[in-house]
């Protein structure tokens, strides 16, 4: 049910010194416990960096980070609350997303015109939002201090200012220097910026709050505002991360793969994309799944996995000079299983074609030669999403679809996946890709493993021998579980929080009860 509001939302802004701080997790945390309070809530990031992205249920675009606060907040994602999204390309480029589809690609964001066009779309977005929720709660990008962009940032001050929302700045502990975050970014900003913060939120500690009770009156004392929370480091919760893998990735571990689990081995691209993908497989407990981005012997792995890219011609160059070429079709001839998804299919194809120049100069580049396909990039994105059934065990797969360009089989094959219905509409149609022997396959779809029957039984397939369905303890839904870890992260929060301080910030009432309503633009 949608709601028709006749006042104009308030609005809550999350700011950062610094990346990577911890702002998401807090708006995560911040949109459950309004949430739970009955509160029509939404996130908003004004502008998001990331290339792992989501397709929403209109067919748009936005990163996943909103995606999570959006269930959070237990509403539909919209391109909305991320109206503009940055997905780099290269070290210098990346391709701008505006309300979902994509708007210009280029050498660099700053190169990118219409800055003007980008934050004036991005208050449009905000002020749909704030006709449709009671309360929403603002993303910044970044620090908000960065005074070398200060007359192009929109993400941060600009867009609290133009909602006229309190500012409560986030600062992490863990990565040490925390006094010098939270008093140099005040010392930094201009009086008017400085005035909108009315608190800090200290995230990531460790060890014994008691401890840091002079830090935080030092902190308050020459910032004249009030540490709103000291947030300790969580280990028991598992939230899906933007873009860096969860702490419980293993990255090029020491050992090898264990000869009492189900080995999976997913090559970590430099330009890698949606490696949410994974994390389904990472929760079960017959799993063992490494990210690997030196060449190694892959011997002993029951399955190696190719991710999304965001550049792939740049990343098979890199598979191609790091060694992993050969070691990638080694495996495959010595009867390895081998899966590619969306730009991992690409990959295992004979070429990937840019005729273009989509993702960087125009050309050609041979691909790993272990599927007879071949991949055309063009302008168009394909952005859907899709149900299936995976052929070769009959159980129904969802997901969505992101990609750009097309790729063409140049033998005969057996589709991996036969797809029933795109984005509402029903039909019957071959996708993805399987080898003659069974043991390679690719696909566009992301969210492969998201359901629970499909995925284990994708397992016992792999290892039988090491999948006891007798004794394997029942996996909840993925939906069930993201709503359980999401009531984890609220009441964390809220334990070490000043509520009452933050219901009141800036004279506007953020606890004002209502109904609870699913709601959505």
């Amino acid at each position: 049910m949608e709601r028709t509001r006749n006042t104009t939302a308030p609005c809550l802004a999350i700011l950062g010194t610094g990346s990577d701080v911890g702002k998401s997790v807090v708006v995560t945390a911040l949109c459950r416990i309004f949430s739970n309070r009955g509160r029509c809530v939404a996130p908003f990031k004004a502008q998001n960096m990331s290339n792992n992205s989501f397709v929403t249920p209109e067919g748009g675009e936005m990163g996943r980070a909103q995606v999570v606060q959006a269930e959070a907040a237990r509403t539909q994602p919209h391109t909305d609350m991320n109206p503009v999204l940055l997905k780099p390309c290269a070290d210098t480029g990346a391709q701008v997303v505006v309300h979902g589809k994509p708007w210009s690609e280029g050498r660099s964001v700053e190169d990118q015109p219409g800055g003007g066009i980008l934050s004036a779309e991005s208050r449009r977005a905000l002020d749909r939002l704030r006709k449709t929720y009671d309360l929403i709660v603002m993303e910044g990008a970044g620090s908000c201090a960065e005074i070398n962009l200060r007359d192009r940032d929109f993400a941060n001050f600009r867009m609290a200012e133009a909602a006229d929302a309190p500012v409560i700045l986030v600062a992490d502990i863990d990565r040490g220097g925390v006094f010098g975050q939270i008093i140099g970014t005040l010392a930094i900003l201009q009086p008017e910026e400085r005035l909108r913060i009315k608190g800090v939120i200290i995230n990531r500690f460790r060890g014994d709050a008691k401890l840091f009770r002079d830090g935080t009156a030092f902190i308050e004392d020459q910032i004249q505002r009030p540490v709103l929370g000291l947030i300790p480091f969580f280990y028991h919760i598992d939230i899906d991360s933007e873009d860096g893998m969860t702490l419980e990735s293993l990255i090029d571990p020491a050992e090898g793969p264990a000869l009492d689990k189900i080995n999976i081995a997913v090559i970590r691209l430099p330009h890698i994309s949606n490696f949410t993908d994974f994390a389904p497989l990472q929760r079960e407990p017959a799993v063992q799944l490494h990210y690997l981005t030196r060449p190694r012997s892959l011997g002993g792995y029951d399955l190696v996995l190719l991710p999304g890219s965001k550049n792939v011609r740049a990343d098979m160059a890199w598979l191609r000079e790091r060694g992993w070429e050969a070691a990638v079709q080694n495996f495959a001839e010595a009867g390895g299983r081998i899966g590619g998804i969306c730009g991992g299919y690409q990959l295992l194809g004979h070429t990937i074609c840019d005729p273009l120049g989509v993702e960087g100069p125009p050309g050609n580049t041979a691909g790993l030669n272990l599927l007879p396909v071949s991949t055309t990039l063009n302008n168009k994105k394909t952005l859907t999403r899709c149900q299936g059934t995976w052929k070769s065990n009959d159980c129904v797969v969802t997901g969505y679809e992101i990609h750009m360009g097309q790729t063409e089989w140049t033998a005969e094959l057996e589709p991996v996946i036969q797809m029933t219905n795109r984005d509402g509409e029903s039909m019957s149609v071959p996708e993805g890709a399987l080898s003659p022997c069974g043991r390679l396959w690719g696909t566009y779809l992301h969210g492969l493993f998201d359901l629970t029957p499909f995925r284990q039984s994708f397992l016992r397939d792999l290892a039988p021998d090491r999948v006891d369905p007798a004794t394997a303890p029942a996996q909840e839904s993925s939906a069930n579980f993201k709503d359980s870890q999401y009531e984890l992260l609220a009441a964390h929060f809220e334990a070490h929080l000043d509520m009452p301080a933050i219901l009141g910030l800036g004279g506007q009432t953020f606890d004002r009860i209502t109904e609870p309503t699913t709601v959505g633009p």
